[in-house]
């Protein structure tokens, strides 16, 4: 036996390894292939994939100017104070507080993601909803719909209306509610989309590039020879020596090792190519000689700084009665977006580690992990910074091996570190993971084969999940063209049969995914139904019932390979819907879950 099983062994007959559920813990629902050792790995993975965040969501919202007040007037010929030195410096300061609270409120909500719902999956400010904030709610320079500091007041606001919807059941509902082909769509979506975000400059190794005459075309010229409309000459394209470096040794080396099983082959890769590109003068350097790579070789040379946050720490304006409408629309559109973002990440990331339950289509601790991200929201906004969603990017520790809470709760300490080593952290450049992401959204596309293509009116709406969110770079787009595609040809065929009384139908409607809206437990959390019924610890579900319910609704697999259960079963903890037969069956044992493996 080697010293890391021994660890492993020691650590799992722990309360640490009884509470998050480790192999080897005795738990009754242990999670296979879950180790201590393996859970740090793949935190640490996780969080240099996740690195890039610190100073790009930082760079993204302080184009907005923050609470900056520019005081040339809009006859000036510098209307938004772009040469105005006051500003600048004012501006370069709200960038470093935004540094600060981005890797602070990253931590809080991974490390109590981890410590509460027993999630693998890091949570941070998401991509999309900062850029939103700053060009189009606030505007660059303030030049937006909103001030800034009414901005952050409507993103407090939402986190709580999140904590309701989340207490009363309806984010729970919606996951579980969405059709199953959505669902499993939605993690291919995301891998697609985490493949092009790794393959563009911002976060990337830069082998894509908008076009002139097609959306995109193929890049991968060296910074320099980019032209102002985003394009690479046909010249200089794939002569980018940082793209190389992030292919051959971020990439194709990560892969040999992954096929070597090589432990923390992902982390070997990004710290190779983060410790070739920190010198300078070199032709892939991170620093070039330009006044940005100065200032960032600066930063990066303090090696521990920590910077306070002083401009941007609750800026929040109550007084909204002068941007009603504005307002209004600020805060619905935050609320829709990140319940879709969030939602399916959540859900894409479980399905990916193998924890969802096929019987009730959620996973273990979804109350918990909806109720950090609503919380996460509101603090975001006392930071300054744009609302907190589950990432993506949390798919490279799953694939490491990830299973437990353990695997957030390390990143959030990596990212509680690198408050104190944002100079380190924040200087991995983009092509250091770029190739990494690819890689994981390879992996994704499994579950492309677990889609019904076979009926039409599951195929499609599973296409366009697929296909939108990559094309425009947003999850919650992809969920929406899903979503309502699937509702419109299903409704349609649904109507055709009944006016036709049962005649019309399509010729493969038998092989349809089956659907209902009396998801398992309705649309009530547990707690609630508890309440209702007078039960004095309504915290608690009925655990005596588990064992009943389970043979009850227990799935049943026929010969078409599609997952039947009983439609009037409770979701939560197995529960029972009638408290009174609790008495009744005494003290016997409970038996865990038995889920239909992905």
């Amino acid at each position: 036996m080697g010293w890391a099983e021994k660890i492993n062994r020691k650590v799992a007959t722990t309360f640490l390894g009884r509470w998050f559920k480790l192999e080897g813990s005795g738990h009754p629902r242990e999670r296979k292939g879950s180790y201590f050792l393996t859970e740090i790995r793949a935190g640490i993975i996780t969080f240099f994939a996740m690195a890039y965040i610190i100073s790009v969501n930082a760079s993204i919202i302080a184009e907005s100017g923050g609470p900056c007040v520019c005081s040339n007037g809009p006859n000036s010929d510098d209307p938004y104070c772009q040469v105005n030195d006051d500003y600048l410096v004012c501006k370069n300061e709200v960038r470093r507080d935004l540094v600060t609270a981005t890797a602070a409120i990253s931590a809080l909500t991974s490390f109590f993601l981890g410590l509460a719902a027993n999630m693998p999956v890091a949570a941070s400010c998401g991509m999309g909803l900062n850029a939103y904030l700053a060009y189009d709610v606030v505007g660059p320079h303030g030049s937006g719909r909103v001030p800034y500091e009414v901005a952050m007041t409507a993103i407090f606001i939402e986190g709580f209306i999140f904590l309701a919807l989340t207490l009363l059941g309806m984010r729970q509902w919606l996951a579980r509610a969405i059709p199953r082909p959505i669902k499993v769509a939605t993690g291919v979506g995301i891998g697609l989309f985490l493949t092009i975000i790794g393959l563009t400059y911002s976060q990337g190794i830069g082998l894509i590039s908008s076009g002139t005459g097609t959306p995109v075309t193929l890049a991968g010229c060296a910074p320099e020879f980019i032209l102002p409309d985003g394009t690479c000459p046909g010249a200089q394209r794939m002569r980018s020596p940082t793209m190389w470096v992030g292919i051959f040794c971020g990439g194709i080396l990560t892969v040999m090792l992954m096929l070597y099983r090589v432990k923390a082959a992902i982390l070997i890769g990004i710290i190779l190519v983060s410790i070739i590109s920190w010198p300078r003068g070199t032709p892939v350097t991170n620093f070039p000689y330009t006044p940005q790579g100065d200032s960032n070789f600066e930063f990066f040379r303090q090696v521990v700084a920590f910077h306070p946050i002083s401009r941007t720490l609750v800026v929040q304006q109550w007084d909204v009665s002068e941007y009603g409408s504005q307002f209004a629309l600020a805060l619905i559109t935050f609320l829709y977006v990140d319940i879709l973002d969030c939602t399916g990440t959540l859900y894409s990331m479980a399905r990916f580690a193998s924890l969802i339950d096929e019987r009730t289509q959620d996973f273990e601790g979804s109350a918990v992990a909806y109720m950090v991200d609503a919380i996460g929201v509101s603090i975001s906004s006392l930071f300054g910074t744009s609302p907190v969603t589950a990432f993506v990017e949390s798919g490279a520790g799953i694939s490491e091996g990830g299973k437990t809470g353990i695997t957030a709760m390390v990143t959030g300490i990596c990212f509680f570190i690198s408050i104190f080593f944002a100079p380190i952290f924040a200087s991995i450049p983009p092509w250091a993971t770029g190739s990494v992401l690819v890689i994981v959204g390879s992996m994704m596309m499994r579950a492309v084969t677990e889609i019904n293509w076979g009926y039409l009116g599951d195929a499609i709406p599973a296409f366009l999940t697929i296909a939108v969110m990559p094309f425009t770079y947003s999850i919650a787009d992809g969920l929406i063209a899903g979503i309502c595609s699937y509702i419109l040809i299903n409704t349609l065929v649904f109507l055709i049969s009944k006016l036709s009384r049962g005649r019309v139908v399509p010729y493969n409607h038998a092989d349809k995914d089956p659907w209902t809206w009396r998801v398992p437990g309705g649309l009530l959390p547990g707690w609630v139904t508890r309440l209702a019924r007078g039960k004095k610890d309504f915290w608690r579900p009925y655990e005596q019932e588990r064992e009943d319910v389970v043979q009850e609704t227990v799935a049943q697999e026929p010969a078409d390979g599609h997952v039947k259960y009983d439609r009037t079963a409770s979701s939560d903890l197995n529960e029972s819907p009638d408290p009174s037969r609790e008495k009744d069956l005494g003290e016997t044992a409970t038996s865990p879950h038995r889920t239909k493996s992905n």
